[in-house]
């Protein structure tokens, strides 16, 4: 019995010394950042920004890998072919919340498979147009689109610029044709180069054609005007109810050990929290929050609730 008990007593024991050691040690080499949108998306930049702030912070670089394809979909698969150890992480975004509650047959779980980190912020996606539509508000687009045939472009079937556009279409009585791409920058592309009429992107990935005048922004999808666009309405103020949010999270492969994912919360929400990185977040359009893991974990659970019921009223398919 005695030696039972203390070959018990050395398992828990090498365990806590293996924890322990896991906490101290990490991270001792590069982490890869796998994101399911293509380069200069909202989740790129973001990403790339927290990449180089956890570099001057642990002095390990954090490498973020595009992964496009599905609506992120793809990028989860990757992820969970990965080990479990710690230097493996995705940003998750709502994106990929849509995909899989749009998507049929998705071979994996998002909240059993993927353990939280943290939770960096939230972002309103913008209803840009091409400089040759007459449209000057959303009232003025929704007439338009009453009388025409209009097009919209997305990030691809699934994203969650689709279920803006899907959304905003259903709200309104309206019937445009959704073009979907490859990523935002393509859409955004095809949309300065009049292959669309309009398309949405979050904050971070439109602002720059916005401030050059490439595409004129109508609309953000939030419950109030964004900080950085201060002069461009909700949607909700002319299609009252209308809201899409995008949110930027980091996660890992569930099996990762808690120690490991403990310490990267604890730096993420440090780092969101520090003015100077804070202010840069800001500057991206985010609305800051900074979470626990438990406090993720919740958000989580009601964002699933939330896109699954816009997407079955939204009548969102894809094959």
């Amino acid at each position: 019995m005695r030696i039972v008990k203390l070959a018990a007593a050395l398992a828990v024991a090498t365990c806590c010394c293996a924890a322990n050691a896991a906490q101290t040690s990490f991270p001792d080499k590069p982490i890869r950042l796998v994101i399911g949108s293509a380069p200069g998306s909202g989740p790129d930049i973001i990403s790339r920004a927290l990449a180089d702030r956890l570099y001057g912070a642990w002095g390990q670089r954090v490498v973020v890998d595009a992964r496009p394809g599905v609506a992120g979909i793809l990028s989860a698969d990757l992820v969970l072919r990965t080990v479990p150890d710690g230097y493996t992480w995705m940003m998750l975004t709502s994106q990929l919340l849509v995909a899989t509650s749009v998507y049929p047959n998705v071979k994996f779980n998002l909240a059993k498979d993927f353990a939280s980190i943290s939770l960096l912020g939230t972002v309103p996606f913008v209803l840009v147009i091409n400089n040759d539509m007459p449209a000057k508000s959303i009232r003025d687009l929704i007439e338009l689109a009453k009388k025409t045939s209009l097009t919209y472009g997305s990030a691809g079937t699934g994203a969650s610029e689709h279920l803006s556009g899907d959304l905003f279409t259903r709200m309104t009585g309206t019937n445009m044709l959704h073009v979907p791409y490859k990523g935002v920058a393509e859409s955004l592309s095809a949309t300065m180069g009049k292959e669309v009429h309009l398309t949405y992107g979050v904050v971070p990935a439109v602002m720059g054609a916005i401030q050059s005048g490439r595409v004129r922004a109508l609309g953000v999808t939030g419950p109030k005007r964004n900080a950085l666009l201060p002069d461009v309405p909700s949607i909700s103020e002319a299609v009252p109810g209308y809201q899409t949010l995008g949110w930027y999270s980091v996660v890992a492969p569930t099996g990762t050990p808690d120690a490991v994912l403990a310490k990267a919360s604890a730096e993420i929400a440090k780092s969101v929290k520090d003015p100077q990185f804070g202010e840069q977040l800001k500057s991206l359009g985010l609305d800051l929050v900074g979470s626990s893991r438990a406090e993720l974990d919740a958000f989580r659970r009601d964002q699933t609730k939330q896109i699954s019921d816009i997407v079955k009223a939204a009548g969102v398919t894809a094959k």
